[in-house]
């Protein structure tokens, strides 16, 4: 769906609220204090699995594109906007073994982090996570990546980029996306920062609005645009991990 620029702002500003405290900045580097040799995004996902007597369960995870994964350290930028308080992103989250932290799907370009340990800092600290996720009812059906066609339509891009000064600012961009052969793809390349962001589209809502759908992740750029690790893929892939026990 191609929107006009009234209804692509309406979006934006949308996503902006809703979804702008599910991303997170990452990098990678060499150990600490060593310059960063990846910078990208995460978000937060969740889905719903099960429910039981207490409620209804679900797993959360932390994805971004696999390529950002591979350094022997790394570090999760923290934002005041999403921790409580808002002190606790005075630091941010070091790992040494960055990859070992992170569930792979090489097949999909994508890696996963349960995030039951990313709670588990907060908690040692004394402040708690205030977040926003990319919900299974959020992510694209199966049905709506298989609506994207040749002809571009609407994307939105929400990332943390780098600013001059190294700070990571939340932006959100307005591109195009469509599908080239057996790929979706953003159709342009993206600054610094976006890859392993998440992608989103818009459908039409009972009522005919705009609703956003989030089509997947960002991967690094190829051909002039990204391909779109997309969430048709990611589901199974992310089940077949838990079906093997995956981490908490």
């Amino acid at each position: 769906m191609l929107l006009d620029q009234e209804t692509e702002n309406e979006i934006v500003f949308e996503l902006c609220q809703h979804l702008g405290r599910s991303i997170l900045p990452v990098a990678g580097s060499e150990g600490p204090g060593a310059p960063a040799g990846t910078v990208g995004t995460a978000f937060f996902y969740s889905e719903l699995v099960g429910a039981t007597d207490d409620g209804e369960v679900a797993h959360e995870w932390l994805l971004t594109a696999e390529v950002l994964t591979d350094r022997p350290y790394g570090e999760i930028l923290l934002r005041p906007s999403v921790t409580e308080p808002a002190e606790g992103a005075a630091e941010p989250i070091e790992l040494s073994g960055f990859a070992d932290h992170w569930l792979r799907l090489p097949e999909l370009g994508v890696a996963a982090m349960p995030t039951g340990g990313l709670h588990g800092h907060a908690d040692d600290r004394g402040w708690r996570w205030r977040t926003q996720q990319v919900t299974e009812a959020v992510a694209a059906s199966a049905g709506a990546v298989a609506r994207i066609g040749a002809a571009p339509g609407s994307a939105f891009v929400l990332a943390l980029g780098v600013a001059e000064d190294g700070s990571r600012p939340l932006e959100a961009v307005v591109q195009q996306v469509a599908r080239d052969g057996d790929e979706v793809r953003v159709t342009v390349e993206l600054p610094a920062g976006y890859v392993g962001a998440p992608v989103f589209t818009v459908e039409a809502g009972p009522e005919g609005a705009a609703v956003p759908r989030c089509l997947g992740v960002l991967l690094p750029p190829r051909d002039g645009g990204h391909p779109v690790a997309t969430f048709d893929r990611i589901r199974p892939a992310l089940a077949e991990v838990v079906q093997g026990g995956a981490p908490s």
